[in-house]
């Protein structure tokens, strides 16, 4: 047992328990938007490398504005798309996302086709414990949110799987994968 500010804690066996400082915990930070901004910033240059599209990072979540805004006129399509990335097995999208996403596509009525992109990208490595990595395959998902679902926070798993989260309880969340209009470089098929 250990004592944190007086309360008592079970140590997991084998584990030891580090303090992280203000720094670590900054340069973490950074790192976790870093992965973010990347993976961002690589659907809009893959949407803006055809012809008939263009896309747009539109800013910090603070505003309340989706991740990215993908348009083609031509198409008479619009999507937003909200853009996870990490280390993890899991990655988990706030409810709050999917509603901002949702009020921005029924914004537009001009377009014929709106859609609610989440757009996960699995890295190649696998975080183990702080600092400690392992290799898997890289992996990416395009997953479309359907109006009728109640909306909710949920998470995509590294298979591709999606559960909506109630509670804390895992449900099973059927979202269909999305073919995307660009070339993907690495993607994976369950």
């Amino acid at each position: 047992m250990m004592s944190i500010l007086g309360s008592e804690i079970n140590k997991p066996k084998g584990k030891t328990i580090r303090k992280r400082s203000k720094s670590s915990n900054r340069r973490i930070a950074r790192t976790r938007r870093q992965r973010g901004y990347n993976w961002e910033d690589t659907i809009v240059k893959r949407f803006n490398s055809l012809d008939t599209w263009k896309a747009f990072r539109l800013g910090s979540p603070s505003v309340g504005l989706p991740d990215i805004l993908a348009v083609s006129t031509k198409e008479n399509t619009i999507y937003t798309i909200e853009a996870k990335s990490g280390t993890t097995t899991t990655l988990r999208v706030p409810y709050d996302q999917i509603m901002r996403c949702l009020k921005w596509i029924h914004t537009f009525e001009l377009y014929n086709t709106r859609k609610v992109i989440i757009a996960f990208k699995f890295l190649s490595k696998k975080r183990i414990d702080t600092g400690q990595y392992e290799h898997r395959e890289l992996r990416e998902y395009y997953k479309e949110w359907n109006e009728s679902t109640p909306i909710t926070d949920f998470v995509c798993t590294y298979d591709g799987n999606t559960y909506a989260v109630f509670n804390g309880q895992r449900r099973e969340l059927e979202l269909k994968d999305y073919t995307m209009p660009f070339h993907i470089g690495v993607s994976f098929s369950p």
